[in-house]
């Protein structure tokens, strides 16, 4: 008809809202303590849920933790040997049966690599097809950034993570932690730290660029609150140099002068540095003290030595100079602190590199995220004793370039 108007369809105005974005819209508009909550809802409309139990790794990283904190929910899990585990370990979904038509799928909590925990839903047999799994699997990543992110608004999931207290000087130090792990293209890194609810000093950092990862590894001294301290002082000089943009030599005399200056050489810190370039595999490193370097590089184990240099804070005015050596795609790089290598067995014989070769040989096809814990246990068989007398850190970094 002339003049008439034509109607056209209206295409998109409905818009149709899968049940992913429905999930991750919940997630994010949620309160920081209420995103299991939030994410329950939407599981039991969406999938049919019956029952989503979230659980955090606790300290040790041999305990799943159930959110919010006992006794108000289901029990805790075993990292080795519960269904839970295996898909934390994994870090795949695994689906196991449940009664009366259900199954129960357990999905790994994880951001950039970093294994926070694992989420468990229950639904209808029926009800999990591929295209739901992959969903689920999804949502359980966005789920790890909202904890991430909540972190700053609530202790919720923190307190998830110990299955006993910290003390005072082991809750500053896990504080200043980067995370138990991460992963990019070019690099997978782990760390572990023991005692897990009572370490002293020693610590690590890493920080990575689009060209650059920094990984430092620290060798704290004193015990308790004092050692805890003198940790928190250097790291964050270094992180405060490191910001600053500056050489990873000139960040250590930064971070040697902050020491000083307040300990007067009372106090000090043995630190080793690295700054990866990720294109080339070239490596900048200053050893400023006590912790060691082995490279496993083609079913061979050796200690990589480098030109010690004087610790952090130890005189005024130290000078650092870098050294140089590179990583190839296939390299593992594992640093420990003299509370692994220097542990001596009942009869008094130290660790040392010989046992060390044989425990990163006996770990070699485990990812790296795992290798720090299982070389810690092997450290406990050859203490005799559980508990250590000393810090205990191990660092794992596989190296894959670009």
């Amino acid at each position: 008809m002339p003049g008439a108007t034509e109607a056209r369809p209206r295409i998109g105005v409905f818009p149709i809202v899968n049940r992913f974005v429905t999930a991750e819209r919940a997630l994010r508009t949620a309160a920081p303590d209420e995103l299991l909550d939030a994410l329950r809802r939407v599981l039991a409309k969406e999938y049919a849920a019956r029952s989503a139990e979230l659980f955090m790794a606790d300290y040790g990283m041999t305990v799943l933790q159930p959110v919010p904190v006992p006794p108000h929910s289901v029990e805790p899990l075993a990292v080795h040997g519960s269904a839970a585990g295996r898909a934390f370990g994994a870090q795949e979904p695994f689906v196991e049966p449940a009664p009366e038509g259900l199954v129960r799928v357990h999905l790994p909590v994880s951001v950039r690599g970093d294994r926070l925990g694992v989420l468990s839903v229950t639904l209808p047999e029926d009800a999990l097809t591929p295209d739901g799994l992959a969903e689920l699997a999804e949502t359980a990543e966005v789920l790890a950034h909202e904890v991430v992110v909540a972190g700053r608004d609530t202790d919720l999931y923190l307190r998830a993570r110990r299955k006993d207290r910290l003390t005072l000087a082991a809750e500053m130090q896990w504080q200043l932690l980067p995370g138990g792990s991460c992963a990019r293209p070019e690099y997978e890194l782990g760390a572990q730290l023991e005692p897990a609810y009572g370490i002293f000093g020693d610590n690590f950092d890493w920080s990575a660029t689009a060209d650059h990862l920094m990984l430092y590894v620290t060798n704290g001294m004193g015990e308790g609150i004092e050692a805890s301290l003198l940790t928190n002082l250097a790291i964050n000089a270094l992180r405060n140099a490191r910001r600053a943009g500056i050489s990873l030599a000139d960040q250590a005399a930064l971070a040697d002068q902050a020491v000083y200056a307040h300990y007067r050489g009372r106090c000090y810190l043995s630190v080793l540095m690295f700054d990866f370039e990720l294109a080339t595999g070239r490596v900048t490193v200053v050893d400023a003290g006590s912790p060691q370097m082995l490279r496993l590089r083609g079913g061979t184990v050796e200690r990589v030595a480098f030109d010690a240099q004087l610790p952090l804070g130890m005189f005024e005015e130290t000078d650092y100079v870098a050294q140089e050596f590179h990583v190839r795609p296939g390299d593992r790089l594992v640093f420990v602190s003299d509370g692994v290598y220097a542990v001596a067995d009942p009869q008094g014989e130290a660790y040392g590199d010989t046992a060390l070769a044989r425990a990163i040989q006996s770990t070699r096809l485990l990812p790296a995220a795992d290798v720090p814990r299982a070389i810690l246990r092997e450290l406990s068989g050859h203490r005799g004793r559980p508990a250590p007398d000393d810090d205990a850190l191990v660092v794992c970094l596989d190296w894959h370039g670009r």
